[in-house]
């Protein structure tokens, strides 16, 4: 035990004189600890409003919540591109680009309006309402609490969805462990 502290302190003085003599002794790189990030998403790219009436297969009307009137265009409707479909007056979350000519056109599209109530599985029932809030009435292990959709992505407490499909008795979400299947409780 005195060996090693002899040693410990014989090096500490060399290391010193050398620094004395205007030597400095190499230096270790140094590590600097940064504090755990959070991971930030994009910013939300979604555009909310209600479906006007000028709507058709190929096109959408969407009056925003800031009161524009925005026209869109749903390039291929046999595969739905707004999950929940069109309907006159319902809350829909759309995600849009431009294409060549500068229309806008829709990438994806969820009704928001379709999306509200009571979804049940096997292991997970739970009520999606207005205003991000969800509630459940049984006791699971990691109920969810609340919902947004973000550049259209269902997001339900901390799991992120992809809306696969939703209609109107039946939701199906999609993240990288699966699809979950749910059918609408009356």
């Amino acid at each position: 035990m005195k060996k090693t502290f002899f040693y410990t302190l014989g090096i500490m003085a060399v290391a010193m004189m050398s620094c004395q003599n205007g030597k400095q002794p190499p230096s270790s790189p140094t590590m600097e600890i940064d504090p755990i990030q959070e991971e930030t998403s994009p910013p939300d790219s979604t555009i909310y409003g209600r479906c006007g009436e000028n709507f058709g297969m190929s096109t959408l009307e969407l009056i925003t919540d800031n009161g524009d009137t925005l026209l869109f265009i749903v390039e291929d409707d046999s595969i739905p591109t707004i999950k929940g479909g069109k309907h006159v007056g319902d809350r829909m979350a759309i995600v849009a680009s431009k294409n060549d000519v500068g229309e806008n056109v829709v990438r994806t599209g969820v009704n928001l309006t379709t999306l509200l109530g009571k979804w049940t599985a096997l292991d997970k029932t739970f009520e999606i309402h207005e205003g991000g809030v969800v509630t459940s009435e049984f006791q699971e292990p990691k109920p969810y609490t609340e919902w947004k959709i973000s550049n259209g992505a269902l997001v339900l407490s901390a799991d992120t969805f992809s809306v696969y499909d939703l209609g109107a008795d039946s939701l199906l979400l999609e993240n990288d462990k699966g699809i979950y299947s749910y059918k609408r409780q009356k």
